[in-house]
């Protein structure tokens, strides 16, 4: 069996990260195609929770993002890409990365939605040089019955947080510490 050094494993996953990267939907046809995936995760996420149009109604702007990829072996990590979306027009398009480090073993996809409730948490959204989700948002996750909580509708809290459409073998999906970055597609 052979050894593999530590700088050794290192550069095959950046080179793993790297022919992945390749088809992430970057470049001139990559913003169409990301819209084209937002569109998919957009309708799913009304189609199977009919509550969430209201909470889209009520925002000044959503970060549809419709695939986060995240993978952990005690140090893990997620990458997603997806879009800003004001009045369901694509204003900018983000990229979402995530590092954590403790006990977790195994892989999982899932996607989410950012819903800005006030102009004060969108603007600070877009002025960032890189945004942090933190403190300030309410996280929801849409019931088995395909309803949300009547308190996340009412919310009074600048940012909603929902996750949706987990598949792997991880436990939990979290958003806290996912650091979002504007990208030119």
């Amino acid at each position: 069996m052979t050894k593999l050094s530590r700088r050794t494993l290192l550069a095959m996953g950046g080179a793993g990260l790297g022919l992945a990267a390749c088809g992430n939907g970057v470049g001139s046809a990559g913003s169409a195609k990301l819209d084209a995936r937002v569109d998919a995760t957009r309708n799913y996420l009304l189609t199977k929770y009919p509550g969430t149009r209201d909470l889209e109604n009520k925002s000044v702007g959503v970060l549809w993002m419709p695939l986060m990829t995240e993978a952990g072996f005690g140090v893990g990590g997620a990458f997603g890409r997806g879009a800003l979306r004001i009045n369901n027009v694509t204003v900018d398009y983000y990229a979402a990365a995530a590092a954590s480090f403790g006990l977790q073993i195994g892989a999982q996809q899932y996607a989410h939605a950012l819903f800005f409730m006030t102009p004060e948490a969108l603007s600070s959204f877009r002025r960032g040089d890189g945004w942090q989700l933190g403190a300030d948002a309410r996280y929801a996750v849409p019931d088995q019955g395909g309803a949300i909580s009547a308190s996340t509708l009412t919310s009074t809290a600048p940012i909603i947080a929902l996750v949706f459409g987990q598949a792997g073998l991880m436990a939990g999906a979290t958003l806290a510490g996912t650091k979002y970055t504007r990208i030119i597609p």
